[in-house]
């Protein structure tokens, strides 16, 4: 068999085992049709132009997972990046606050800012982070600690927020 037609039945095969379980991923990054089909094409020239690199170094599987998942990670950044589409929420409600629930967020916002400003640094530094979805191995990194001690740092931090706040748990 030629190069080509052989990598034509190893791709056609890959799509055979896997392709309802990357439909599943795809579903699971998109809602809206036209944009579960990109991300599908996507993942299928990814695959093709992968396939001929791959070794055996892991099973197939875990290799088309592996392509499909960082292909899907790059088309949802691209996609956060650009403007949605009014047909992306077409079966969607309206997400807008009411003017009243407005003012309680932007309220409950400018309080939690405060209670934050008002936290010792070792606090100040570990919860800010935590809140933009670092994970406590980052923080760590980013701090020269270890993760056990980010890990009591939040866990005090979110105690002493809660009592500024007036929170009981």
């Amino acid at each position: 068999m030629e190069r080509g037609a052989e990598l034509q039945a190893r791709y056609e095969d890959l799509w055979r085992q896997f392709g309802d379980g990357l439909f599943r991923l795809v579903s699971s990054y998109e809602s809206a049709p036209h944009a579960r089909e990109d991300l599908l094409q996507e993942i299928q020239l990814a695959l093709w132009k992968a396939l001929p690199a791959f070794r055996g170094d892991c099973s197939l599987r875990t290799f088309v997972y592996r392509v499909a998942h960082n292909r899907a990670l790059t088309h949802a950044w691209r996609r956060r990046a650009e403007p949605l589409l009014s047909e992306d929420f077409a079966d969607v409600d309206d997400p807008a606050p009411t003017p009243e629930a407005a003012t309680i967020r932007k309220a409950n916002h400018a309080s939690l800012a405060e209670a934050i400003r008002r936290l010792p640094v070792v606090y100040r530094q570990v919860i800010t982070m935590a809140l933009e979805e670092m994970p406590q191995s980052e923080i760590a990194a980013v701090l020269g600690t270890s993760e056990n001690n980010v890990a009591v740092r939040l866990n005090r931090a979110r105690n002493l927020l809660r009592r500024q706040l007036g929170e009981k748990r």
